[in-house]
């Protein structure tokens, strides 16, 4: 394989086969050119991916310690849910741990609105993202917050899915928080992280919502609905609301069947 062009110390691009590949790996490109065969036993990763420039961009614009510490994430990230990650997640993740480490040094801290519903709803890769800031604290000496590992958690859920979209995850996430910001101002209550029924309406709504994005129905009997509205007038009438704030915000008309269940939710929550 010849290198066509030096990225840093550890990455090049090399042509094989006529094809264009990133090959990365310890001192990779230490002492060496353009057209100069690569050292194959230097080599750790092969990149055959649909956004190499992309990739190339990044590597020559960040310390190669990020880039490093990023595939560490990433190899932990795929053996704990025992699966590979979408090939962009060199990218993305890349990129933003490198800013996030950077900014954190400047002393930028974000604050990360849905962290209570990304510890819910996406626990296995928030335990990810817990482990991953360890790391980086280990690596960098730069401590991360748990809004970080939400940020992580986010990036990894949504690299789960081939051709997944972090807007559509963040879209979910943030609907979710606000039916439950809504259903607290209705009851008048506070919900608490660790509360069973918590986890219990998170968890709901957010199979609900997918439900809905793949046009399933989650049917409840005919009767099983008159019985709710009538043994459970308020919860049913206070979930009827939900809906049309919901309508409101996000243009989301949930069917009749699923205000039944955000009712029995509801009801539980008022007994609390």
């Amino acid at each position: 394989m010849k290198i066509t062009k030096i990225l840093n110390n550890n990455a090049v691009v090399v042509l094989d086969n006529e094809r264009e590949k990133i090959a990365v790996g310890s001192g990779v490109a230490f002492n060496k050119k353009r057209n100069d065969i690569v050292n194959l036993d230097r080599i750790e990763k092969i990149f055959v991916m649909r956004e190499n420039d992309k990739l190339q961009q990044l590597l020559s614009r960040i310390p190669e310690e990020h880039f490093t510490i990023s595939e560490e994430i990433i190899s932990y990230a795929e053996e704990y849910i025992g699966g590979k990650l979408d090939e962009r997640i060199h990218i993305v993740l890349t990129d933003h741990v490198s800013f996030a480490i950077e900014r954190l040094k400047d002393g930028i801290q974000l604050n990360n609105k849905l962290l209570p519903e990304i510890k819910i709803l996406y626990r296995r890769e928030f335990e990810i993202g817990l482990w991953a800031i360890q790391h980086i604290k280990e690596r960098c000496q730069v401590e991360m917050p748990e809004d970080e590992a939400a940020y992580l958690a986010l990036h990894i859920h949504t690299m789960k899915l081939q051709g997944g979209d972090l807007h559509q995850t963040l879209k979910q996430t943030s609907i979710i928080r606000d039916m439950v910001q809504i259903i607290q101002k209705k009851l008048n209550i506070h919900l608490e992280e660790n509360d069973i029924s918590y986890h219990r309406l998170i968890t709901h709504l957010r199979f609900a919502l997918t439900r809905m994005n793949h046009y399933e129905l989650h049917t409840m009997d005919e009767e099983m609905l008159v019985m709710i509205k009538k043994k459970f007038p308020y919860s049913y009438n206070c979930a009827v609301e939900v809906t049309k704030e919901l309508k409101k915000l996000h243009g989301i008309d949930l069917p009749d069947h699923e205000l039944g269940y955000i009712a029995v939710h509801i009801e539980r929550l008022q007994k609390q």
